[in-house]
């Protein structure tokens, strides 16, 4: 809540001096996001709605109209649904396949909308009002930093990626980056899909075919928690240690406890929905400048830290 009100009061000052935005009595907000098919999403949906139900309280004149979709086609109607019957001001949109959805968010674009795009890059350039992510390179760097640093000698690590989207190219192109100069070597990626029984399957693969495995990168705490179950039903939980990606509270509860399987994580948070709603409703209300991107950090999570980023209440 803390970076939310911090991110607000920013606003507040760019809209100051950055041009003017007009102010709405009452006001629509699409909220669109995908299904709740992992740990992550799931965290999405729980933000989402705790944004909606409590700006719903604060400004008595917004509605927001809220869908949940397990696929590209499923959410491209519910948007289109959302300006056809519901007529919103306004969407916030994490899309789940952007390259499939990027030509419909485009069409409510030119009706004349505000769109808040979040975590996941469209495939065109241009057509958001508002983007809010995580520092997807800098989720991939600062894991390699620390694998540079926890394997000075070098040695054989693994990657297990999530899906075929620019989000993932940025974290594997930063990973590979920060690698650079170091003796550590790739022995293979594959995709798990962010998922964690397809974590569990692309790890047992690696294990089979590779015998000395010193480090594994899985840039996703569910993907992780697939490969952990894995690497112990292997018997080589005391041979490597894995890395993954988001702050799960199981994974950061891990860290703060000292498990040498699971040294440290890097932070990014579904909780980054509940900041792009804030944003914009209080462009659509308060008439404040919002335009833009917004990148939130992407910070390693070690034993030393973990407390501040543990949340009994997080559903994620």
């Amino acid at each position: 809540m803390k970076l939310i009100k911090t991110l607000l009061a920013a606003t507040v000052v760019a809209g100051a001096i950055g041009g003017t935005a007009i102010a709405q009595d009452k006001v629509t907000i699409g909220v669109s996001v995908p299904a709740a098919d992992h740990g992550w999403t799931g965290g999405v949906n729980y933000f989402a709605q705790q944004a909606i139900d409590r700006l719903s309280k604060t400004y008595p004149d917004v509605t927001f109209v809220f869908t949940s979709a397990p696929d590209a086609p499923k959410q491209i109607a519910d948007i289109e649904d959302m300006v056809s019957t519901r007529n919103i001001d306004a969407l916030v949109i994490l899309p789940g396949d952007p390259d499939a959805m990027t030509s419909a968010i485009k069409q409510v674009k030119d009706a004349g909308k505000f769109v808040t795009v979040v975590d996941r890059q469209l495939s065109i350039t241009g057509v958001e009002d508002l983007y809010v992510a995580g520092d997807n390179p800098g989720l991939g760097a600062n894991s390699a930093a620390f694998f540079k640093q926890h394997m000075p000698d070098g040695g054989n690590i693994v990657i297990l990626r999530g899906l075929p989207i620019p989000i993932d190219q940025q974290r594997f192109d930063g990973f590979m980056g920060g690698l650079e100069g170091s003796n550590i070597k790739v022995l293979d990626d594959e995709f798990a899909n962010w998922n964690r029984d397809d974590g569990f399957k692309v790890m047992q693969d690696f294990l089979t075919r590779f015998p000395d495995i010193k480090g594994v990168w899985a840039q996703d705490d569910d993907i992780a928690l697939g490969a952990i179950e894995a690497i112990k039903q292997a018997g080589r939980d005391k041979d490597m240690f894995i890395v993954g990606g988001a702050g799960m509270q199981q994974m950061l509860q891990r860290v703060a406890d000292g498990d040498a399987l699971v040294p440290v994580d890097v932070s990014y948070s579904p909780a980054m929905i509940a900041t792009a709603i804030e944003l914009t409703t209080s462009h659509m209300v308060g008439g404040i400048q919002v335009a833009g991107r917004y990148v939130l950090d992407s910070t390693l999570i070690t034993k030393d830290n973990a407390d501040q980023f543990l949340d009994a209440s997080s559903p994620f």
